[in-house]
């Protein structure tokens, strides 16, 4: 911050969309300040989601959602070589494993063509079978889309965070707004003091009504979705090559198979409403049914152990699309209601509140880029351990060393917190989930870490 502790835009929220708008707004000449209340960027919602790249082929025509995604998908694959951010390019199908799903997908590409995605078609089961050989044969055929792509859900954001660095934004993590008023400026209540600011962005994630009600009686309630997911060993990945997707119901997308870009295969999410937003806790029957309906469909999978799981909380309103407002007499920003698509769709919904803010406040410029490359972690890219000199190994199930450890700790924004290390390095998150490393990776971070 200043010596005044006075900001041009505040953004609160420092989940993938929150980091992809302090991204934007910094190459556009202001200097953000973006609030995050955990110890390190993706502390919420952001920190548990499926990885993938999508289309909007199944959106809802004429949504800000399916405007947002496309716009973003578009800008990932422009921007992702410079930002060092990786791609697996999988595809994926809709697979139909009732005659009520068979009946339903000449809709599904008729959606995906009225969304401009045209390379949707549908595939009978021996186009299936050729596609996929070791999914059950109980699938009766699908909808392929060729542009559905798989990505690492955390490197993204984190060179979000390092361009708006670059470009004079700045970050205060473990830094909770608590309260605030307006009087032509706005000053937020923080456990870390009173910042003042011009304009505010609630990007806010599952406290985003909370936060909105600092501002207004929020016009629209956030109830956290959990997503339980489980994570089966490596071997699984050669039983797939594409996203084996269901055939989506009003409330969600359903139970999604995948290999992430970290080699292993992805089962879930559930969905299910709960109050608490701040815990994700996993139960055995969910997880139980997972397993049992990932083998259905994937019957190699019955011979691969589960190697981790996991559970996510999507900021769900009563509203299926985004809630994403301006007030321009308030000088603030709604950004809310993003659930599921948050990860393709942040790049497009930071172009929108751009927009927005630069229609309410003053149009914004445009700073020749300054690129943040950020550290590999996808399985499919050449990675330090394979470094012929012999790097040191401190994580023996994911294959890290020491060297990108020490990285992960040190620079302009180290890691925060011991999540934020697994985030940006994989160590601890193996078929051990740090048995074996964790006392030798706690070592190298003694003194590190935000207290």
């Amino acid at each position: 911050m200043t010596d005044t502790n006075h900001a041009q835009v505040v953004i609160v929220g420092g989940g993938v969309v929150g980091c992809a708008i302090f991204r934007r707004l910094a190459m556009g000449g202001l200097r953000p300040v973006l609030l995050e209340a955990g110890r390190d960027i993706l502390s919420g919602a952001s920190k548990g989601n499926s990885a993938l790249l999508h289309t909007g082929f199944d959106a809802p025509h004429g949504s800000l959602e399916l405007s947002c995604m496309q716009k973003g998908y578009r800008e990932y694959l422009e921007i992702r070589e410079k930002l060092n951010l990786p791609l697996v390019k999988s595809g994926a199908v809709v697979v139909a494993w009732t005659e009520e799903e068979l009946a339903r997908l000449d809709g599904i590409v008729a959606k995906a063509h009225e969304n401009a995605v045209g390379d949707a078609v549908r595939i009978d089961r021996d186009q299936l079978r050729r596609l996929e050989p070791l999914l059950s044969p109980k699938a009766l055929g699908g909808v392929h889309v060729p542009g559905e792509h798989i990505v690492d859900p955390w490197s993204a954001p984190l060179a979000y965070i390092h361009q708006g660095l670059a470009h004079g934004g700045i970050v205060l993590r473990d830094c909770r707004v608590t309260g605030g008023h307006f009087d032509g400026v706005w000053h937020l209540e923080t456990n870390q003091g009173e910042v003042t600011a011009d304009a505010v962005i609630n990007a806010a994630g599952n406290q985003g009504d909370i936060v909105e009600a600092i501002n207004r009686p929020a016009p629209f309630k956030i109830t956290p979705r959990k997503g339980q997911f489980v994570v089966f060993d490596k071997p699984a990945a050669r039983l797939l090559k594409a996203i084996i997707l269901p055939v989506p119901t009003e409330r969600t997308k359903g139970v999604v198979i995948c290999r992430t870009a970290f080699g292993n295969v992805l089962v879930g999410p559930t969905a299910e409403d709960q109050e608490d937003r701040a815990t994700a806790a996993v139960d055995q029957a969910a997880l139980r049914q997972l397993v049992q309906r990932g083998t259905e469909m994937l019957p190699g999978l019955a011979n691969v152990d589960v190697s981790a799981v996991y559970a996510g909380l999507r900021p769900a309103t009563e509203f299926k699309d985004y809630q994403i407002t301006a007030q321009p007499d308030r000088r603030w920003i709604t950004v809310a209601g993003i659930r599921s698509t948050g990860l393709t769709g942040a790049l497009g919904i930071a172009r929108h509140v751009a927009g927005l803010y630069g229609a309410s406040f003053g149009r914004l410029g445009q700073a020749e880029p300054i690129w943040t490359p950020v550290p590999n972690l996808c399985e499919e890219n050449p990675r330090p351990y394979q470094n012929p000199l012999g790097p040191e190994i401190v994580c023996h199930c994911e294959l890290v060393t020491k060297d990108e450890i020490e990285t992960a700790l040190d620079g302009t924004f180290p890691a925060g917190d011991v999540g934020g290390l697994k985030r940006r390095t994989r160590a601890m998150m193996g078929r051990c989930q740090g048995f074996y490393c964790c006392a030798h990776v706690m070592a190298l971070a003694e003194g590190k870490l935000i207290p």
